[in-house]
């Protein structure tokens, strides 16, 4: 369920204008609430990195207080399997409704249904120089290592020294359709025009996040140290009520 881009408006309005602090203008919202959404984004690999490492013997039950499966649920919109051009080339961009979105990250490496186990360039080579550790290799143990040629990403491995070519596929996340608040002029007033806007694709949960981080940012534009230093102190009292 996507965050509506005129709520987490008006409430950044409320905030900024409760003391006067100032109006921060359609041109400018847009500015700050894409720059706010790339970095809750972009957070959300690191929090995953830390939290696999932390429970590195996860099991497969699943309640309302694991926090892995809050995070798969936040990356699961930007997540899709593409395939790897010619066996061995990630895509850039990942086609959403006929626009091309950037590819931001890559993850597990797939020889049909079969996860391929990354190695390094050196152990692939001692693979390809030994039958019996090939042999390995087939069926469902496949293994990629970093391709070395100039223009491509993976060389992928399958019971033999030639490398497979299909169908190769990869895990790719890109990265968040650009928010947009949109609108029409009546009155010499901007009025919100729903039917062009872009929301956020961000989880739902994020809403009060992105309210305090665009807050921050707008305290920033505007030159009022108060409003992002406060906005910035809600942001940090939540983060921390979230990593309790």
């Amino acid at each position: 369920m996507a965050i509506s881009v005129d709520t987490v408006y008006q409430r950044v309005l409320a905030l900024a204008n409760k003391e006067q602090r100032g109006y921060i203008t359609p041109q400018e919202y847009n500015l700050l609430a894409n720059q706010a959404q790339m970095s809750i984004f972009e957070s959300y690999f690191y929090a995953k990195n830390q939290r696999d490492r932390a429970e590195p013997s996860r099991t497969n039950e699943v309640d309302e207080s694991d926090i892995g499966e809050l995070l798969d649920a936040k990356l699961a919109p930007f997540q899709s399997n593409e395939f790897v051009a010619g066996g061995h080339t990630f895509p850039s961009t990942v086609d959403v409704n006929g626009v091309a979105l950037d590819v931001f990250h890559t993850g597990l490496v797939y020889l049909g249904d079969e996860v391929c186990q990354k190695v390094e360039p050196a152990e692939a080579q001692r693979f390809k120089g030994s039958i019996r550790h090939m042999a390995t290799t087939a069926n469902q143990s496949p293994i990629y290592a970093n391709n070395r040629i100039t223009g491509r990403d993976i060389s992928v491995y399958a019971g033999s020294t030639t490398p497979a070519s299909a169908p190769v596929t990869v895990e790719c996340f890109r990265v968040p359709k650009t928010v947009e608040w949109t609108y029409v002029v009546v009155n010499s007033k901007a009025l919100y025009n729903a039917s062009i806007a872009t929301d956020f694709e961000l989880h739902r949960s994020e809403e009060d996040t992105l309210v305090y981080n665009i807050l921050a940012l707008a305290g920033i534009v505007m030159n009022k140290t108060g409003l992002a230093q406060t906005a910035t102190q809600m942001s940090v009292a939540e983060s921390q009520v979230q990593n309790t």
